[in-house]
């Protein structure tokens, strides 16, 4: 690509050359039309430094100005190179790991991005906790972020559902919709519990997409507690969930259950039915196995083709060939029926 662009350059050098000389003949041309036989040329008429206003070449303009056109200068890369950037390997620290450090790549804003869980080096740790509770207390909608109460506007004032108190969980009303105070949501536990995510998949029969559908269904994302690195908890409140499955999805408990039952059943006969069907494959290889056993021991048994009753091997015994309707002649044996064909050359 480099040695492409690098031709291309000294091909529009040559050609802004062969411009600049044809330019120079013309004007040579013309001032010489206009002087008399033996009058002496003035020097602007010749020179080449002066280049003249009607040039459409705005390169060579400014080639003029800076003494000479330089095309290699003003090489423009690649598109598919525009974001191309060349390191000095040499100034580099060597990680034997195969990345780059923050200090050797300096391009890298994934690298310098600032981490909102780390504490920036201008800060105090003092300062940091400081600016942490204050996240947390955002977050929460508590303490200076708490919403103001109006004392002459009652009506506009958000109340519990339950006891109409006006300390209400503003974290909840957000996400939920729903306001309730925590006196009432420890109180009643059966319509303000959480559910996590596996219990309202199990116990409602809900799928993953009615369950990340947040219009339908709003969650609220908490820490994973088994490991810090795993998803995020989503929980949600027992009363929504219950207004979905027995309203809109099931229609009552009772055909949650039914549904419920049958798929319980469903499982039980697939694993019954895998069981027998392994223990078929157990027994024919029991079987087997004893069959092999008892003919090493020396008991019954024989090999293909042995006589069954005298325990002798069998010899077929051919009757008279028989033309079949193709016309190719058929023996049959007379003691145990086996068919053969024969062709006469």
């Amino acid at each position: 690509e480099i040695n492409r662009l690098k031709a291309k350059a000294l091909r529009d050098q040559r050609e802004a050359e062969t411009r600049q000389s044809n330019d120079a003949a013309t004007l040579k041309h013309s001032g010489s039309s206009n002087l008399a036989a033996g009058q002496k040329r003035a020097y602007s008429a010749i020179s080449t430094s002066n280049v003249p206003a009607t040039l459409r070449d705005g390169r060579s303009k400014d080639a003029a100005k800076n003494g000479g056109f330089r095309p290699l200068d003003d090489i423009q890369p690649a598109r598919n190179f525009t974001k191309y950037v060349e390191y000095d390997f040499s100034r580099m620290t060597d990680t034997k790991g195969g990345f780059l450090t923050a200090e050797d790549d300096p391009h890298n804003k994934a690298l310098h991005a600032p981490n909102a869980e780390e504490k920036p080096a201008h800060m105090t740790l003092k300062e940091w906790e400081r600016h942490q509770l204050l996240r947390s207390l955002r977050d929460r909608k508590e303490g200076p972020f708490e919403p103001g109460l109006s004392v002459l506007k009652r009506e506009e004032n958000k109340v519990c559902r339950e006891c109409e108190s006006l300390e209400i969980d503003w974290k909840w009303d957000e996400i939920f919709g729903c306001a309730i105070c925590n006196a009432c949501k420890e109180k009643i536990p059966e319509k303000y519990s959480l559910l996590t995510k596996t219990e309202a998949r199990e116990d409602y029969l809900l799928t993953d997409p009615e369950l990340k559908d947040e219009e339908l269904l709003p969650h609220l994302e908490r820490p994973n507690p088994h490991k810090s690195t795993w998803n995020n908890m989503m929980l949600f409140l027992r009363y929504q969930v219950e207004e979905y499955a027995f309203g809109t999805k099931w229609g009552s408990p009772e055909a949650l259950d039914e549904e419920f039952n049958r798929r319980e059943k469903d499982k039980k006969k697939r694993k019954e039915d895998k069981f027998k069907s392994k223990l078929q494959e157990l027994k024919k290889k029991t079987r087997v196995d004893a069959y092999r056993r008892n003919r090493k021991a020396g008991g019954g048994g024989g090999e293909f083709g042995d006589e069954i009753r005298r325990g002798g091997k069998h010899t077929h015994t051919w009757g008279r060939a028989v033309e079949n309707a193709e016309g190719i002649g058929v023996k049959t044996c007379v003691e145990c029926g086996m068919e053969v064909e024969e062709l006469e050359f």
